[in-house]
């Protein structure tokens, strides 16, 4: 029997609307689901934004104020998509009230703020879930199998990039993004949470880390008016980035691996530059975002002038099979966020967590802390 699941979408900025779509396309993709959720409300304080939003997508109401969402007893769980600095107060406040929560990373602009709501939400006995959306990849899935069945032998170093040009323009608005008190760590709450996400999903917990960062772009223009995604401010009061651009990381993980981390959120020339490269003492993998859909292997027992080859990943790597019906054939960001959906929704459902939960956050804030600690003291931090 199939049951609905009343749900609201809190910030209907570009994530918003990626959580929206995955709502309204998971029942196709996994019709074994239990639930199906319903668009209760829109909740976005941009006037005109919510209207627009329930007019496109089918929500029944709309609001301005979250607290609307909290106290209406058809929301049983909702997406939090707002700005970083409202992730805590929303995502305790949610969890208080009986609702389950998908909300983005990283959850707030500290590892207490990520352990907040990750208590709010145990004691509450809802679920969580957190936008980690890479490790959903079909090719992740696949390269995580064959490290685990020492297809590359002990693994001895891994490579984790995220370099983006969202922010390299010089006009671009000094929104709230680019402020410690709203924004938080810059790239590293953006891009490198992601990495540490990746980093222990395939190879387990970081013991320890040094981090190194900096802000290349030191000042920007205030935008005159409601801003969404990475608006451009040409001509407006000049004001100071707080938060960095860049990080780089070296990493020590509990298995004896070692590891280097680095995210760049103004890399001229790279756009979605995502991926890592895994060495292990028998082979190696290699994974791009950009070709998603492939996984280079090298495999075997020559060890040197050994070859790479390219996986294709199909049916049998990860969710591939509920969006594709053969090996080879595209998945795009969104279908990552589809994935991510069922698996919240299957929490849901279930009553046990499925995919990436707070935990997961508190363990990806905790890392991003330890970075900040080190480069102000370029000390080793311990985990």
């Amino acid at each position: 029997m199939v049951s609905a699941l009343g749900v609201a979408v809190v910030g209907f900025g570009w994530m918003g609307r990626v959580h929206t779509q995955a709502y309204a396309r998971v029942p196709h993709h996994f019709p074994q689901l239990s639930v199906r959720p319903e668009l209760v409300t829109v909740v976005e304080e941009v006037p005109g934004r919510a209207e627009e939003a329930a007019e496109r997508f089918g929500f029944a109401g709309t609001a301005r104020d979250w607290r609307e969402a909290a106290a209406d007893p058809r929301v049983q769980a909702v997406s939090i998509t707002a700005p970083n600095f409202l992730h805590r107060e929303i995502g305790v406040a949610m969890a208080e009230a009986g609702k389950h929560i998908w909300i983005e990373k990283p959850v707030g602009l500290t590892a207490a703020d990520a352990r907040a709501v990750a208590d709010a939400v145990a004691k509450a006995g809802v679920q969580g879930a957190v936008g980690f959306n890479y490790r959903n990849a079909p090719a992740v899935a696949a390269a995580r199998e064959l490290i685990a069945a020492g297809e590359i032998g002990t693994v001895t170093h891994v490579r984790v990039r995220l370099f983006s040009d969202y922010a390299a323009h010089p006009e671009g608005a000094l929104t709230w993004r680019y402020e410690r008190e709203r924004g938080g760590s810059g790239v590293l709450g953006d891009l490198a949470s992601h990495g540490v996400d990746l980093a222990r999903f395939l190879l387990g917990d970081i013991a320890s880390l040094t981090a190194d960062t900096a802000v290349f772009v030191p000042e920007r223009a205030r935008p005159t008016g409601a801003t969404a995604g990475h608006a451009r401010a040409a001509g407006g009061e000049l004001g100071p980035v707080e938060n960095e651009d860049y990080v780089n990381c070296l990493l020590r993980f509990a298995s004896g691996a070692r590891g280097v981390l680095e995210a760049c959120r103004v890399s001229v020339g790279e756009q979605n530059n995502y991926g890592f490269e895994i060495h292990g003492t028998r082979g190696a993998v290699l994974w791009d975002f950009r070709r998603m859909g492939e996984l280079g292997v090298s495999r075997g027992d020559m060890y040197q002038d050994q070859s790479v080859s390219t996986l294709f990943v199909g049916p049998g790597h990860g969710a591939y099979a509920a969006f594709q019906p053969g090996s080879a054939n595209a998945m795009g960001f969104d279908d990552l966020k589809v994935v991510e959906a069922y698996h919240f929704l299957r929490s849901v459902a279930e009553g046990t967590p499925h995919g990436t939960t707070l935990d997961d956050a508190v363990h990806s804030a905790t890392a991003l802390d330890a970075m900040g600690r080190s480069a102000e003291s370029g000390a080793w931090v311990t985990l």
